[in-house]
């Protein structure tokens, strides 16, 4: 293929490709204060791992996702907040866009802490309103669960950002800079107890105090250093998509909705099974 990113296609390459099959990946960022890297990092991660999601399981990959609930680095002023229900109901409306083209395993990714408060909630409503069951997948879970091997430090995950810059043909983007690359504690740190009383930015609200808190990121004093912090970020990223087994995690999707609708038979109350019938 030409290529696997949706908005880069022609019409009648998409046309082409739903012949043969019906995955599209969707990666749902953010822009936001992110220490020595470019706002929009956690979009650009996501965009990597959907890429190389998509190239495992003959899948397409929507882009262009990146202004969502950002969370506590609202206090950036290159921070874009969108509020979740928002990020909810356009999300949806892209789901239902996708559906009603012809993609019906579509798989919702994201490595943003607080993205899973947008889209499990729209993931869940969805099969209601459809019957279709479409996937959330939350990548740095996945990466803790799937490559503990890999993932070894904070260091990986800035040799991921950089990677993930590279598979996407921006590498040039990220800046030569040693800004924000001294740790320190967080200026939140006091009351890490309570925040920790949910999953992960779905406790309580608050917002950073400095734009240090998100996040310590390491010096990139040279060109030569940034390669490298590339080049160990992509195989992190390939490694861990390889893991994944998106072949078998599609695979499970459509025998799942073949599950769903013999369970609609016996339970015709179910509110996806209603819907279906009252449209």
């Amino acid at each position: 293929m030409r290529t696997r990113i949706l908005p880069k296609m022609l019409n009648s390459e998409v046309e082409e490709y739903l012949q043969r099959n019906d995955i599209i990946i969707v990666p749902v960022g953010t822009v936001e204060m992110h220490g020595g890297f470019p706002l929009d990092s956690e979009t650009v991660i996501s965009e990597a791992y959907a890429l190389r999601m998509a190239e495992a399981c003959d899948g397409l990959v929507l882009t262009g996702l990146p202004y969502f609930y950002a969370g506590a680095t609202a206090s950036g002023r290159g921070t874009v907040q969108v509020s979740v229900r928002q990020g909810i109901d356009y999300l949806s409306a892209v789901a239902h866009s996708l559906l009603r083209q012809g993609f019906k395993r579509q798989v919702y990714v994201s490595f943003h802490g607080p993205a899973h408060m947008t889209c499990s909630p729209m993931v869940r409503d969805f099969f209601d309103e459809t019957g279709v069951p479409i996937l959330y997948m939350d990548l740095s879970m996945q990466l803790g669960k799937l490559a503990q091997d890999l993932f070894t430090s904070l260091d990986c995950f800035h040799a991921i950002t950089v990677g993930a810059y590279q598979i996407m043909g921006r590498l040039q983007d990220i800046p030569l800079t040693g800004e924000f690359s001294a740790p320190t504690q967080q200026s939140c740190a006091p009351f890490n107890d309570i925040f920790g009383l949910a999953y992960q930015s779905a406790a309580i609200g608050y917002c950073f105090a400095k734009q240090s808190d998100h996040m310590p990121t390491t010096a990139i004093p040279d060109e030569k250093t940034r390669q490298e912090l590339a080049d160990e970020g992509q195989s992190i990223i390939e490694k861990a998509v390889a893991a994944m087994d998106m072949p078998h995690v599609t695979d499970q999707m459509r025998k799942l909705e073949q599950y769903n609708k013999d369970v609609e038979k016996t339970h015709p109350w179910m509110p996806s099974a209603y819907n279906k019938k009252e449209s």
